[in-house]
């Protein structure tokens, strides 16, 4: 079961130029917990089944004017109802004015009312992406994030084995780094995981014998990013002579993460590899797999193998590891 997370609607009120009504309490003490949101227009209608308090619940112009068009009576009762149980916040959109009863009603209820200037759709659909964020189930792992032609690569691999110099010298390439050391995952949707840093350690590398850096202030603002959607995964490890390396890139490995697949290579690492050029050529190789073009089939289509070579599709356990 994976666990709940909130943010306080003080924060969401701050993020979003929300302005607040009323508020029955601190608002950095009231969390909202649903990545949904909601138009009350069946329970001002009266049908109140399958209600979902816990959703901000949004007010515009279509419910405005239909509370507006009812008896004096059956509009308090309508809105009495709807408040009665108890919606985590209520937004008017479009900078409508707040019916003096919904005020007395909410205050009653302590039901918390914010009010802002955008329309309805436009204001629920950030409201939704920004809680896909907030609100997404994650994990958080030992590993490296950097952003290289526009992908987001997470580097995995033990201790000391050359993780955060490659990233530096990704930073000095032009790329930029998202998180070091430790790298949140969140899983904003059923296909996209995104990766950032935890605040307190954003945008500081350890370089081991110099110490801790920091990126944004040594190399400036072009050279670290806050999020970036995880795209590749490299898993760098000793070299092991022993071991036989994937040679031509026909086999098609993933790692599961939050329950989304994601493609992942393993590169051997040993004195004289150049690490920050095999993760450009692993982002930009996979760049060209998700626009349809495999350069290991097409090698193998000019040597006529293409039938006798079929990939094997393996999943990849690597988390217990780090």
């Amino acid at each position: 079961m994976p666990d709940a997370y909130t943010v306080p609607l003080a924060k969401l009120v701050a993020d979003n130029g929300l302005e607040c009504i009323h508020c029955p309490r601190e608002a950095s003490l009231i969390s909202i917990g649903s990545r949904e949101v909601n138009r009350p227009g069946l329970v001002l209608a009266g049908y109140t089944e399958h209600f979902d308090a816990a959703r901000v619940q949004f007010i515009g112009l279509t419910e405005h004017d239909y509370l507006a068009g009812l008896p004096e009576a059956l509009r308090l009762q309508r809105i009495e109802a709807f408040l009665a149980m108890k919606p985590s916040a209520v937004v008017i959109t479009r900078g409508l004015q707040c019916p003096p009863r919904l005020l007395e009603l909410a205050i009653a209820h302590e039901v918390p009312l914010l009010t802002t200037q955008e329309t309805t759709s436009a204001c629920m659909a950030a409201l939704i992406s920004y809680l896909g964020i907030e609100l997404a189930e994650r994990v958080t792992r030992h590993g490296v994030l950097v952003e290289v032609y526009g992908q987001g690569v997470l580097i995995l691999g033990a201790s000391g084995v050359g993780k955060s110099e490659t990233a530096v010298e990704l930073i000095k390439r032009g790329h930029r780094l998202v998180a070091d050391d430790a790298v949140e995952i969140r899983r904003v949707s059923g296909k996209t995981l995104v990766g950032s840093a935890p605040d307190n350690i954003r945008h500081f590398v350890e370089l081991r014998g110099i110490g801790v850096i920091n990126a944004r202030r040594i190399f400036g603002m072009g050279a670290v990013k806050l999020t970036e959607k995880i795209n590749l995964v490299l898993q760098f490890e000793p070299w092991d002579s022993e071991k036989v390396y994937d040679r031509l890139g026909l086999d098609e490995q993933t790692v599961e993460i939050l329950g989304i697949k994601v493609p992942v290579s393993v590169v051997p690492v040993k004195p004289g590899r150049n690490l920050s050029i095999i993760v450009e050529s692993a982002a930009m190789n996979n760049r060209q797999k998700l626009m349809g073009y495999n350069a290991a089939r097409e090698l193998l289509h000019q040597l006529g193998m293409e039938d006798e070579v079929k990939p094997e599709r393996r999943e990849l356990d690597i988390w217990h590891e780090y």
